[in-house]
């Protein structure tokens, strides 16, 4: 037998966290719907860094996929495969994302959004180098929204992991 935290019954929820569970019907908010008080905060975030940030999709998912990878999270790294090809990530470059050590390969850009993911995931700061050439490549806006979005999902990638939250069609 697996432990696990379970899922809640959606009709205990309070109203507006059973609102932000069914507007966004994944296993990972209704997990979270465990902690009512952080569970409409968790789905703002997370649609603040997918859909409200400026910056670039692709590049996100880049570093989204990476991050997944180096926290090993297989949760979030299926959704982002899915999220990363339709923003034009090919397999090629998916494949680099999750078998290099470090990512040198791709092209000069996408290395750089690997090793943000990689300094953040396992040094948890970035070093002066790598914040150095992402203030100077994205600004200041664009860059504080990278570091953000990778913070984010190392937050959910662990989060993931610990409350062992499964894949949708996998869900009993």
């Amino acid at each position: 037998m697996t432990i696990k935290i379970p899922h809640p019954e959606i009709n205990s929820l309070p109203s507006d966290v059973r609102a932000a569970v069914e507007a966004f019907p994944m296993n990972v908010f209704r997990i979270a719907a465990n902690a009512p008080a952080s569970t409409k905060a968790l789905v703002d975030l997370a649609q603040s860094i997918l859909f409200y940030s400026s910056f670039d999709p692709r590049k996100r998912e880049i570093a989204v996929l990476r991050v997944a990878h180096v926290t090993r999270s297989v949760y979030e790294w299926t959704h982002h495969v899915s999220l990363a090809k339709g923003y034009n990530v090919s397999d090629k470059e998916i494949e680099i994302i999750c078998t290099e050590e470090p990512v040198t390969s791709l092209n000069e850009e996408s290395n750089l959004l690997c090793r943000v993911a990689d300094e953040i995931s396992r040094n948890v700061r970035l070093s002066d180098e790598v914040l150095a050439q992402i203030l100077e490549r994205y600004g200041v806006q664009e860059a504080t929204e990278l570091i953000l979005c990778v913070s984010y999902f190392n937050f959910l990638s662990r989060f993931l992991e610990s409350t062992r939250v499964e894949l949708e069609n996998s869900h009993s």
